[in-house]
C-alpha cells in the first residue's frame, strides 16, 4: 500500500509523473515512447480500481499494443514522435481519412483514440485534485467524461459509463492507490503531473486540429 514500492502491476503516480516529464523534446514534439509508457501507468491507475473502468483501460491496452508494433516495426524511425508519425502516414497514405476502412488500426486513429481518453483523464484527476474529502467521485468523474470522451462513444457506451461510474470508491480510496503517501502528498503531485500531461494533450491536439485529423473515423 502507500509507502511501499510500487510493483509491476501497481499504480504509482510518481512513474506517470516521470513518464510526461520526458514526452516532450525541446522542440515541444511528443515523444511516442514515453506517451505509451504514461499510458501504461494511467491503465494501472484505472485497474486498481477494480473492474469499473474496464471499457476504457481494456481499449487503451489495445491502442498501446497497435503503437508498440509501430515503434518496433521496419519503419520504428518514423514513428519516434507523434508530429514524425504524423507526417510519416499521411505523407504515405496511410490514414483512412474516410470510412472505407483501409487502415482502421493507422498510428494516427490509435493515438486519437487515446487522446480523447487522455482529456477525460486530465479533467478528472484535476477536479479530484481540487476536490475536499466529502467530494463525491462519481460526480467528478461524470463530470469530466461528460465533457470529453462522452462526445466519441456510443449511446449504450454512454449508458454503461454512467451506471459504472455510480459505483466509485469515495476520494480516499482514489488517493491510496496513487502510492504517494498522505492526502496533501497526492494533491501535490498531481499539481506536478496535470501540467505535463495537459501540455502533452494540447500539443498533440493543436497538430491534429493543423492537419484535420480531430475526426477521424
Amino acid at each position: 500500500m502507500a509507502g511501499h514500492v510500487a510493483s509491476e502491476e501497481q499504480f504509482s503516480l510518481q512513474e506517470v509523473l516521470d513518464t510526461f516529464r520526458l514526452c516532450l523534446s525541446e522542440n515541444k514534439e511528443v515523444y511516442l515512447q514515453h506517451y505509451v509508457a504514461g499510458w501504461r501507468g494511467l491503465v494501472k491507475f484505472l485497474n486498481s480500481l477494480g473492474s469499473v473502468f474496464g471499457f476504457i483501460s481494456k481499449d487503451a491496452v489495445n491502442k498501446i499494443k497497435i503503437l508498440v508494433t509501430y515503434l518496433e516495426g521496419e519503419n520504428g524511425s518514423q514513428y519516434v514522435t507523434v508530429q514524425s508519425m504524423v507526417a510519416y502516414e499521411l505523407d504515405n497514405g496511410l490514414v483512412d481519412l474516410t470510412k472505407r476502412g483501409s487502415h482502421p488500426e493507422s498510428g494516427c486513429r490509435t493515438l486519437l483514440r487515446l487522446h480523447r481518453a487522455l482529456r477525460w483523464l486530465e479533467l478528472f484527476l484535476e477536479r479530484l485534485r481540487t476536490s475536499n474529502e466529502d467530494s463525491k467521485t462519481s460526480i467528478m468523474c461524470a463530470e469530466a467524461y461528460n465533457v470529453s470522451l462522452s462526445q466519441h462513444h456510443p449511446w449504450l457506451i454512454r449508458k454503461a459509463a454512467g451506471m459504472a461510474f455510480c459505483v466509485l470508491p469515495g476520494r480516499p480510496a482514489f488517493f491510496e492507490v496513487m502510492n504517494v503517501g498522505p492526502p496533501e502528498q497526492v494533491v501535490a503531485m498531481l499539481g506536478e503531473a496535470l501540467p505535463l500531461i495537459s501540455e502533452v494533450y494540447q500539443i498533440t491536439e493543436e497538430l491534429y486540429a493543423q492537419r484535420d485529423l480531430l475526426k477521424l473515423p
